[in-house]
């Protein structure tokens, strides 16, 4: 029959065993201190040299964006082929219901016709 001593206890009887001695905090040392700030510092640094690069591959996007869009040559080859607009027909306008969207100007009177105040 094995000993007490050999006897691993199972992970649920260590959690529901009730603690009988003082468990002390151990420091730690100035190696492992370093040690966490250096990493710390590292990755502070990898997220701003990430930063960093995201902003400007946005911005260098950004500018070639705009260069495309003012030199596109097929602004000017569209221009060329497009056909004649059609005036806007309006029976509604033609008819006298509603006002003409862009009025025909009033004709001229004659220079020579006398006006009614003038005798």
């Amino acid at each position: 029959m094995p000993s007490g001593a050999d006897q691993v206890p199972s992970q649920s009887d260590s959690l529901a065993r009730a603690v009988t001695e003082p468990q002390h905090y151990l420091h730690r040392s100035d190696r492992e201190l370093r040690a966490q700030s250096v990493h710390r510092l590292q990755i502070a640094l990898f997220g701003l040299c990430a930063a960093l690069l995201i902003v400007g591959l946005a911005n260098i996007i950004m500018d070639r964006a705009q260069k495309v869009e003012a030199e596109d040559p097929i602004d000017e080859v569209i221009a060329v082929d497009a056909p004649e607009p059609k005036p806007v027909v309006d029976p509604l306008a033609d008819a006298g219901v509603v006002p003409a969207a862009d009025p025909t100007p009033e004709p001229d009177e004659e220079p020579d016709a006398v006006g009614p105040g003038e005798l």
